[in-house]
């Protein structure tokens, strides 16, 4: 599964919410620190998210917020994040995203036929 990604300055724009409203979110739990991906570009360092799991995250967010406090809202969001956790792979071709519940291992192969499992140093039990 691959995943598009959307700038940070893209999400502002499409939402309008502020910087401080953004990081707000993240530090109540609303949005998942791993989809925070930080990346060098021409112009320094700029920060992007999965395109399709943060618009319906803010989408939700935007939607409850008059309703729900913030602190609710990351209670439901938290046993949520536990179905949806993914991993990022960034290749030589583009991202690779996979959902955490979709793998079975993580192996990895020298190419000299010597192969170790790292599933556990990853998922640490989470698959």
């Amino acid at each position: 599964m691959e995943q598009e990604l959307i700038s940070k300055k893209e999400l502002l724009e499409l939402y309008k919410i502020s910087y401080g409203a953004l990081y707000r979110w993240k530090r109540k739990g609303l949005i998942p620190e791993d989809w925070f991906i930080k990346k060098s570009t021409v112009t320094g360092q700029e920060t992007f998210f999965p395109h399709q799991l943060i618009c319906e995250r803010m989408e939700l967010i935007q939607k409850q917020k008059d309703e729900t406090s913030l602190e609710e809202l990351s209670k439901q969001f938290s046993s949520e994040s536990q179905k949806n956790a993914t991993i990022v792979l960034d290749t030589a071709f583009g991202f690779k995203t996979f959902y955490l519940s979709d793998i079975k291992s993580i192996v990895i192969d020298d190419g000299e036929g010597t192969q170790r499992d790292i599933t556990n140093e990853i998922l640490g039990g989470k698959q």
